[in-house]
């Protein structure tokens, strides 16, 4: 294989965080994230977003933070609202309804949700014979690409302030999300729209580990209970921490960011060049291309990536998913092979 295209964390770390990581190796620490190194970074987060109160957590993956964060605010017979896109919904095992709560999936064409369809879902489930919703799931970057602006941010945090509900933002990919060329949004913004989210470092340049943000205070109570209820507080806490002290010390996590999406960029207009069209209009570091599965068959052959959705008989969606480390040769070799088979 010339290249894998399949995700954005089949490499390893950034060699300013294995640095780091390396440096501190034999100072020893307090454990289970009360280390001097998970303090300074939630710390500095919580400059980054502007916001002195907010609760930071570090967690190991992104279906622990969801799961965690979603138990701490649903009752037994609350669910909660995701697009049919969403992670929970498709690619998390069932993490969500093994804890006994629903997930209410509303159908969408560009992985958003959108305020009158929630509503019209609420305004349903009104007496006791159903699930009560209590949470709204969004995701940005989604899962296919696309990306919240502050306006729609705003309208959907409006909405569950009035109707009681809880604003959870899953940032698996929001470096690329908020370093994209058509984003509004800022750290600041999500901090003051949302109940909660987690700012993604897997995907982002990390060995691995999720920043969990909670800014809703009714919420923080306890939080760490639960961590640990649910297997995911480390006793060498520490090693997610100084990673998200290295990405945020200079802002790191944006400039990796940064490159994930001009390489995507990069490889979205070479295909578009040779007259292909995307299954959705993506500005981050996942595109959908719609190619003919005779192509898609002999691209499998040199290149790594997932075929996304039947288009029609002969056609179908791919994923192509850059990262931080993705070079320029990698795009200009798939384009070129890409033509030769045009």
């Amino acid at each position: 294989m010339k290249y894998s295209f399949f995700n954005d964390y089949s490499e390893g770390a950034h060699p300013n965080i294995l640095d780091a990581l390396r440096e501190t190796n034999l100072n020893q620490e307090t454990g289970y994230g009360e280390d001097s190194l998970s303090l300074q970074a939630a710390e500095l987060i919580r400059n980054k977003i502007g916001n002195s109160k907010a609760a930071v957590h570090f967690v190991s993956g992104g279906t622990q933070a969801n799961l965690l964060i979603l138990t701490s605010m649903m009752k037994p017979y609350e669910s909660v609202i995701s697009a049919d896109t969403g992670h929970i919904n498709t690619h998390e095992a069932g993490a969500v309804e093994a804890t006994g709560h629903k997930i209410e999936a509303i159908e969408v064409q560009d992985g958003k949700l959108k305020s009158e369809p929630i509503k019209e879902l609420v305004d349903l489930h009104q007496d006791e014979h159903m699930t009560k919703p209590k949470v709204v799931f969004i995701s940005n970057s989604t899962e296919v690409g696309t990306i919240y602006s502050r306006g729609e941010l705003e309208e959907l945090y409006h909405l569950c302030q009035k109707n009681n509900l809880y604003l959870y933002l899953d940032g698996a990919r929001l470096g690329s999300a908020l370093c994209s060329p058509s984003n509004d949004l800022t750290l600041t913004d999500i901090c003051s729209m949302t109940d909660a989210f987690y700012i993604g470092g897997t995907k982002n340049g990390a060995l691995l580990g999720e920043a969990i943000v909670i800014t809703n205070t009714k919420l923080q109570e306890e939080f760490r209970r639960l961590i640990k209820q649910k297997g995911a507080l480390l006793a060498k806490g520490r090693i997610m921490g100084i990673q998200f002290l290295e990405l945020f010390k200079d802002d790191l996590y944006f400039n990796l960011a940064k490159q994930a999406n001009e390489m995507a960029i990069m490889l979205n207009q070479g295909i578009g060049k040779l007259g292909y069209k995307f299954l959705t209009d993506s500005p981050t570091n996942q595109i959908f291309p719609i190619l003919p599965n005779s192509v898609i068959e002999k691209l499998k052959e040199m290149y790594g990536f997932y075929v996304w959705s039947k288009v029609d008989k002969n056609n179908s969606s791919i994923r192509l998913v850059t990262s931080w480390a993705t070079k320029k040769e990698a795009i200009e070799d798939f384009i070129t092979d890409l033509k030769s088979l045009t």
